[in-house]
């Protein structure tokens, strides 16, 4: 058997190291004690604390669309219409996933756990994990336990409960026909097999800021230190490298692509700075080639599209600027697709839309 440490709900208003405590041992041996002297009673022992449902409440999430347990920012704000105080005063535990896709939560107020773990520390208890009695309730059968002078509610039951009898009575006709009602005062140990093992469902809470930290070894901080410095220079230099190497091909890319958009006729790049330096070299009348390329980019590009030509000036160092409308910007869209698609380097400038009509200035640039 497990060896958990039980603190009642007795103790929960004015919790200090006389709150009414059990302590369950490997044996199954319950030993009822004050805090303060639950220390001596483990005898250096890790053990699992058991804390009152009255001191918890417990909500489910909506069913979540990944079966990857979701980060707690996520399921906070998924579950805060469903809490009764602000998220930053609340800490929230959250469980594995149920048969419905949901995600069970724990809530409890976060100044809360840490006074009660403050507590446990100062009384010189080890603490492994800390759990719910309602939440212990193991199987998908709601079940009802009676436990400690309460009824506690869970199991295969979407809530999470501990009542008096006089509450059940009033909420006994909501409650599921198949109920399983287990009775402490009848048989006791019952309600113990639930301990004889850490649980694999319910919802530890020392999760998040409050998950217990790994000890350090006092000797081992230097060569830790030197390693995590080492593995930051080679990582440095790695993300160096693959920067340079990227912005290198990207740069590469992006003239290639320029130079085939400006000589379409050079299907073959072998040597682009010698083919480029060859074509630069050649006579060409540009005022001509600029007319031709303005006359190509209208029937080829413009001329297919429904958009209305208000104005065109050429620019030198520019190139051609085209000040046009349009019905939308899905047009303009495909007139920009349709000139990369014959070979021209067109661009889309300050498009806005007023009245119904969508004004933008299309440039090509000088060379087209």
């Amino acid at each position: 058997m497990n060896t958990w440490l039980y603190l009642t709900a007795e103790g929960q208003d004015a919790p200090s190291g006389l709150w009414p405590c059990v302590l369950w041992s490997k044996t199954g041996q319950r030993q009822p004690m004050p805090l303060n002297q639950a220390a001596s009673a483990l005898q250096g022992q890790v053990v699992d604390v058991l804390m009152p449902m009255e001191m918890c409440s417990w909500v489910r999430s909506e069913p979540w669309p990944s079966r990857r347990r979701p980060e707690a920012q996520a399921m906070a704000y998924a579950v805060e219409d469903q809490l009764s105080e602000a998220l930053e005063g609340v800490h929230l535990s959250v469980g594995a996933r149920d048969r419905d896709g949901c995600f069970p939560v724990m809530v409890i107020g976060r100044e809360r756990l840490a006074a009660v773990l403050d507590l446990l520390r100062e009384a010189g208890i080890e603490v492994r994990g800390v759990f719910v009695d309602a939440d212990l309730l193991s199987g998908d059968q709601p079940c009802g336990a009676w436990w400690f002078g309460r009824w506690l509610l869970g199991a295969g039951l979407s809530a999470r409960l501990a009542i008096s009898q006089d509450d059940l009575a009033l909420l006994t006709p909501l409650l599921p026909k198949d109920m399983q009602w287990l009775d402490a005062r009848e048989a006791p140990a019952v309600i113990d097999q639930c301990l004889t093992q850490r649980p694999t469902r319910a919802i530890n809470l020392l999760q998040g800021a409050f998950a217990p930290r790994g000890k350090r070894l006092p000797w081992r901080a230097g060569g830790w230190a030197l390693l995590m410095l080492a593995l930051l220079t080679w990582g440095a230099s790695e993300t160096r490298i693959r920067f340079l190497d990227s912005e290198a091909r990207r740069l590469a890319t992006q003239n290639e692509q320029r130079f085939k958009a400006l000589y379409p006729e050079q299907s073959r790049i072998v040597d682009m700075a010698a083919q480029l330096k060859a074509l630069q070299s050649q006579p060409v009348d540009s005022q001509n080639s600029r007319i031709a390329g303005l006359i190509r980019l209208i029937e080829q590009v413009i001329g297919a599209s429904p958009v209305e030509v208000q104005r065109i000036e050429f620019r030198a160092g520019e190139g051609w600027r085209i000040q046009l409308t349009a019905s939308g910007f899905t047009e303009l869209e495909q007139l920009r697709e349709r000139g990369r698609q014959q070979g021209m380097p067109v661009r889309l400038d300050s498009a806005n839309k007023t009245a119904g009509r969508v004004h933008a200035t299309l440039t090509v640039e000088d060379g087209a």
